[in-house]
C-alpha cells in the first residue's frame, strides 16, 4: 500500500487539496514542510469561523489597545493578554444565553488562544510553523479556466 499524507476540505468557500506521496526517497524535512502548510491553513481557518460565532472585532480592539500601552515589552503583553481586560471581554463575547456552559467554556478558550497567538504575533515570538518561510508553501495558484 502506498505511502501518504492527504488533506481534503469542500466546504462553502473553501476548497482545499493537499497530498504528499512518501516514499522511501521522501525526506523528513519534506514531510515536515507539508505538515506545517497543513497547519498554516487550518489555523487561518479556525479564526474565520471563531470570528463568525462571537463579535472577535471586539477582542481585536481589546488587543490593539493593549499592544499599543505596552509596545514591544513581551512581559508585559504576557501580562496583560492574561489579566483582566482579555478575560472580560472574553466572558462577555461567550455569555450567549443559546450556550451551554461547557460550549462557553470551549469557545473561551479558543479566544484565549486567539488572543495570545495574535499578541506575540505581534511582538515578533514565533510560537507556531506558519511564521517560518517556507518557500514551498506559497506556491502558484493556477487559474481555474
Amino acid at each position: 500500500m502506498e505511502e501518504s499524507i492527504q488533506f481534503i476540505a469542500n466546504t462553502k468557500g473553501w476548497i482545499s487539496v493537499k497530498k504528499l506521496k512518501v516514499t522511501e526517497q521522501t525526506d523528513p524535512r519534506t514531510v515536515m514542510e507539508f505538515l506545517a502548510s497543513l497547519g498554516t491553513g487550518i489555523d487561518r481557518k479556525v479564526e474565520e469561523n471563531l470570528g463568525k460565532i462571537v463579535e472577535i472585532e471586539k477582542l481585536n480592539y481589546v488587543l490593539n489597545e493593549i499592544l499599543g500601552e505596552t509596545g514591544k515589552d513581551v512581559s508585559a503583553v504576557l501580562r496583560e493578554v492574561n489579566g483582566r481586560k482579555v478575560n472580560a471581554i472574553v466572558n462577555e463575547l461567550v455569555e450567549k444565553p443559546e450556550w451551554q456552559k461547557g460550549e462557553k467554556k470551549e469557545v473561551g478558550e479558543f479566544l484565549k488562544v486567539y488572543s495570545m497567538r495574535k499578541a506575540l504575533k505581534e511582538v515578533k515570538i514565533r510560537v507556531d510553523y506558519s511564521e517560518i518561510n517556507i518557500p514551498g508553501m506559497k506556491k502558484v495558484k493556477k487559474a481555474k479556466v
